[in-house]
């Protein structure tokens, strides 16, 4: 695979002191992959501690083609990346083709006519999967380009991986830490380009969409409409908030302006982390951190 510009910016690296290459057999990879930013995460099985988290942005990828050059680019000089002797390893997909179906109603037959509700399809080029989500009992159901799917293959040909998508991992993460709270609050992931807005009631999933954003006043405008559809009091309703967004940050402060409960969600109960990851801002790569609730052994 050939290109003349490859392009990826390495914008966070946390390794764990306990970390070691030699035991890389008894951890999970978890990789995130979207249009325009990648991310990935190694676990260890015997403790679920977080030991080794990369977050890249790829500002020049403007089309499939490039995202390919550029994820191989990226691949050929990692250390780790291409490696095949994980314990596991558990691919998630951000991207707007997908949908959510109810575990009791899915057939594993009929992806494309699912898909087909909410997404024009080019079965000549991609390929439909799907993830169970035991927390929510829904399949995400979804659509990834064809020659990534085979690239990712033919990486970790000895050792096959677990697709799943990022609306499925944040579900399972929403859920999990919902499960805590005897409230409902309306729980919103601000992701580098999307608004994802999920609502859960009585331990089950009750609503989740995701919302692209072109303006800030974008993100206002969703979580109020979101909310009052349903039925939550703008002045009253409370509203927890993970992602891109600083405890600081003049973004945070246009929210509360005009949602006066806006809190911030913690890390998940699910994985144990070390010091080093305390330069980590705790409402940060919820969806990286889901994608381990996704993952299978």
């Amino acid at each position: 695979m050939q290109t003349s510009v490859v392009q990826y910016k390495l914008i966070k690296k946390i390794k764990d002191e306990r970390f070691d290459e030699e035991n890389i057999h008894h951890c999970h990879l978890l990789i995130n992959i979207g249009s325009r930013d990648f991310q990935t995460l190694i676990v260890d099985h015997s403790d679920n501690r977080v030991l080794y988290l990369e977050d890249y942005v790829l500002p020049s990828v403007g089309s499939g083609t490039e995202l390919m050059a550029t994820l191989d680019s990226l691949f050929d000089s990692h250390a780790l990346l291409k490696a095949g002797f994980w314990k596991s390893i558990t691919i998630a997909f951000k991207n707007q083709k997908f949908v959510q179906v109810p575990q009791a109603l899915f057939v594993d037959t009929a992806l494309a006519d699912y898909l087909r509700f909410n997404a024009r399809l080019d079965s000549d080029h991609e390929e439909f999967l799907y993830t169970v989500l035991p927390k929510s009992q829904a399949v995400t159901v979804f659509a990834v380009p064809k020659n990534l799917k085979e690239w990712l293959d033919s990486v970790y040909a000895n050792n096959k991986p677990v697709y799943t998508h990022q609306s499925g991992a944040l579900i399972e993460a929403t859920l999990q830490y919902a499960k805590n709270r005897t409230d409902n609050p309306l729980y919103i992931y601000v992701d580098r380009f999307r608004l994802h807005i999920l609502a859960v009631q009585n331990g089950t999933l009750h609503y989740y969409n995701q919302f692209l954003i072109q303006n800030f006043s974008d993100y206002v405008k969703y979580i109020m409409l979101v909310m009052k559809l349903l039925g939550m009091d703008q002045k009253t309703g409370q509203v927890m908030m993970w992602g891109y967004i600083g405890k600081n940050s003049p973004h945070y402060h246009e929210f509360y302006k005009y949602i006066n409960n806006v809190t911030y969600g913690g890390r998940p109960d699910f994985l144990n982390f070390g010091y080093l990851f305390d330069e980590i801002q705790d409402q940060h790569f919820l969806d990286l951190y889901g994608i381990y609730l996704c993952r299978q052994g």
